[in-house]
């Protein structure tokens, strides 16, 4: 598909768009397991599904033409990606990762890569000369979040790729806030990405998926050769869904995005929200970082209350966000990563990251952002007359 077109376009128009046997305007699920070889001497290009499936193979190749690399890997579920290519290293490497990274992803380099011998440092990644200091002579990988969850802290990939290349080490980015439609790594220096596409990438709530981009081919056989000796790939149903969401990608982040710049300036000035962390703000640290290597700040964003009892009730009186697990789709979603996406962080590490009881992390829907807005604002009542009654009482 031509460079030409936007991004926009290309979400829609590209070399699966028509199925050349049928002429359908989908990617046929192909659920056979194993394919007929019509030669002993010669097998065709598919033999099992585990190594190979024409509709994997589709979403697999899409992801990889949007984020301009050379192969596209899809897995079962976001943390199967990340921990695939967490495997890519060896006992007696050492690997920098974003301080306050994903719970899942905090949880496999502190309980799973450590039994293997995989040494770690955590580290602000905002921070350029930390993350250099935290190079040692067995660092064979700069992992990098950004924006970082829940904190939505942005690190500068160019410059980390660069300091990354000056040690002959890689550099791997979480890609799931951002998609390439509005931040592509690799054209920034990077040498993976990675995305939970349960995320905004299939965007309704309705499947668990994973995606791995790279960069050269000599990755990529490395990488392949994972997959298939772990086998945690994605199923073909779920790789339809992937596909299906990913075309209507960039209107819905356009609406997400935008009702996330109205919420993040209600709420910075409600007297009750202590910070409000969001690199769509100006006066967030990064700002500047954000708006030179993204097309946009993104539809997540974090908030904090004065404490956990304050939060309780205020999630009790919303009514439009869904309190869950998870981001990135059609509704609104509220979720508390002190008790869910962070849960397997210990209390003293979250609480030295700035993870506070306190924080809630909001997943911007397609809501009206007025409706949205409005429900905050009864929510907050809520929690306010409940705090004076209270009061009063003592």
């Amino acid at each position: 598909m031509s460079d030409s077109y936007t991004f926009d376009t290309r979400l829609l128009h590209n070399k699966h768009k028509i199925d050349p046997t049928t002429g359908g305007v989908s990617v046929p699920i192909q659920h056979a397991s194993t394919f007929h070889q019509h030669s002993v001497d010669h097998f065709g290009k598919y033999d099992y599904s585990r190594s190979l499936n024409p509709t994997r193979e589709a979403l697999e190749e899409i992801i990889a033409e949007l984020e301009g690399g050379t192969r596209g890997f899809a897995f079962s579920s976001g943390m199967a990606a990340i921990s695939t290519a967490f495997l890519l290293f060896s006992q007696g490497d050492h690997i920098v990762v974003t301080e306050d990274v994903y719970g899942g992803s905090y949880r496999m380099v502190t309980q799973v890569l450590n039994r293997f011998g995989i040494e770690h440092t955590f580290v602000d990644m905002t921070d350029l000369d930390a993350v250099e200091k935290a190079i040692k002579h067995n660092t064979k990988l700069l992992y990098v979040e950004t924006p970082s969850n829940p904190l939505l802290k942005v690190s500068d990939i160019q410059a980390i790729s660069k300091i990354a290349k000056k040690h002959g080490v890689y550099t791997f980015v979480d890609n799931t806030f951002m998609t390439p439609y509005l931040q592509r790594p690799l054209e920034l220096g990077a040498d993976l990405v990675l995305h939970s596409a349960t995320k905004f990438l299939s965007g309704h709530s309705d499947t668990v998926a994973g995606l791995a981009v790279v960069k050269n081919e000599d990755l990529g056989n490395k990488l392949y050769s994972l997959q298939n000796s772990f086998g945690a790939i994605l199923g073909v149903q779920d790789a339809w869904l992937v596909m299906r969401g990913i075309k209507t990608l960039s209107v819905r982040m356009n609406q997400s995005q935008d009702s996330a710049v109205k919420i993040a300036h209600f709420l910075k000035n409600k007297p009750s929200i202590k910070n409000v962390y969001y690199p769509g703000l100006s006066e967030h640290p990064q700002y500047h970082v954000q708006r030179g290597q993204a097309e946009g700040p993104g539809a997540v964003l974090s908030f904090e209350l004065e404490n956990a009892e304050q939060l309780k009730r205020f999630i009790e009186n919303l009514k439009l966000p869904v309190f869950a697990v998870s981001l990135g789709a059609v509704e609104s979603i509220i979720s508390y990563p002190a008790k869910m996406s962070h849960a397997a962080m210990p209390e003293d590490e979250r609480k030295r990251r700035g993870i506070s009881d306190g924080l809630l992390r909001l997943s911007v829907g397609l809501e009206n952002a007025h409706d949205l807005i409005k429900d905050f604002e009864q929510a907050f009542l809520s929690v306010n007359k409940q705090s004076a009654y209270k009061e009063g009482i003592r």
